[in-house]
């Protein structure tokens, strides 16, 4: 495994939708543990493909409760709302006040190409939106209701 370098604001791949997988190999794999590692190092609780810098519909998110991979994921269910205080590995030291889906139905593959379905609420919906809004070339600024504070972060520690 290694760590790969994280794309910051200003990178144009940040903003264009990422091709489906089709080949589920060992590059796949790698590629995976990569961006877990990757994540965990910057102390994040997601990365999507694109912020190391590969064109591919790939996630990974982890809130504290081990890494869940999503190959090719979309939403195919979402009920209620919520806001959420978001920041991104790629927009590093911002965060905002975002609206969200309380409740999403994730489906998508693993590594070996299986499809599943993620139900999830709370933090981990938030999460996997998030993600899964990198693969379609969008940043969690365009759901921000406003920007937080240098004051409201700095009570926030």
């Amino acid at each position: 495994m290694a760590i790969r370098n994280i794309v910051k604001d200003g990178d144009e791949i940040l903003t264009k939708v990422c091709r489906p997988v089709d080949k589920f190999d060992s590059k796949l794999g790698v590629l995976l543990d990569d961006m877990a590692e990757t994540m965990h190092h910057a102390d994040g609780v997601g990365l999507a493909a694109p912020q190391v810098g590969i064109l591919r519909r790939i996630a990974v998110v982890d809130i504290g409760e081990g890494v869940i991979e999503l190959v090719n994921p979309e939403i195919v269910e979402q009920s209620g709302e919520q806001e959420c205080v978001e920041g991104c590995l790629s927009f590093p030291g911002e965060y905002g006040v975002t609206k969200r889906p309380y409740r999403v139905v994730v489906r998508a593959q693993d590594r070996n190409g299986k499809t599943f379905e993620l139900k999830s609420e709370g933090f981990r919906a938030d999460a996997c939106c998030h993600e899964i809004d990198h693969l379609n070339g969008i940043n969690f600024k365009a759901h921000c209701i406003r920007m937080l504070t240098d004051e409201e972060l700095e009570n926030m520690r």
